[in-house]
């Protein structure tokens, strides 16, 4: 039987990594850090149309390593689509890979973070003050994929509770 895929997803900033890291423990598995993470931190120049081409590849080997070791579920800090959002608004295109391959890669559920937590600064967030126009981006790209989502909000405690109640009824 296949392992049901949960992407955490959503714009930056939006606690992404901490909650994929909290729900692996929650639920006794592993999950897939976001491979563009690291790739984005060792680059000495802006970001490249090669660069989204590496990180959409690394994604997907990085995700494929890592399934066979999952525990009933695997939690993924964001997929590609990511590199598509990134490609659109840096080059105003996407490289056609990674658009033929975004229908072949579909995820069982996804959990979409809302933009209510606050900004924390970090050196590879650049778009504070577009929070809102990355969410409604996030939002057609999961409606043209016809992708099952719920949208997570709130804080703390909450934040949790409402993303382990998505999966706990998703899992049935």
């Amino acid at each position: 039987m296949a392992i049901p895929k949960i992407a955490i997803v959503g714009p930056e900033s939006t606690g992404k990594s901490t909650m994929s890291a909290y729900l692996a423990k929650y639920y006794n598995t592993i999950w897939v850090p976001e491979y563009a993470r690291d790739y984005c931190a060792k680059l000495t120049e802006p970001c490249t149309w090669q660069d989204e081409r590496n990180m959409f590849y690394g994604q997907l080997d990085l995700e494929a390593a890592m399934l066979p070791l999952a525990n009933g579920l695997l939690i993924c800090d964001t997929t590609f689509i990511t590199v598509k959002i990134w490609s659109d608004y840096t080059f105003g295109r996407t490289p056609q890979e990674v658009l033929d391959e975004l229908p072949k890669h579909p995820y069982d559920l996804y959990l979409l973070l809302d933009i209510d937590l606050p900004w924390e600064e970090d050196p590879l967030r650049d778009f504070p003050h577009m929070r809102e126009h990355f969410m409604g981006i996030w939002l057609k790209e999961l409606q043209a994929l016809d992708a099952r989502y719920v949208l997570i909000s709130g804080t703390g405690d909450d934040r949790y509770d409402n993303a382990i109640k998505a999966i706990d009824e998703f899992i049935g």
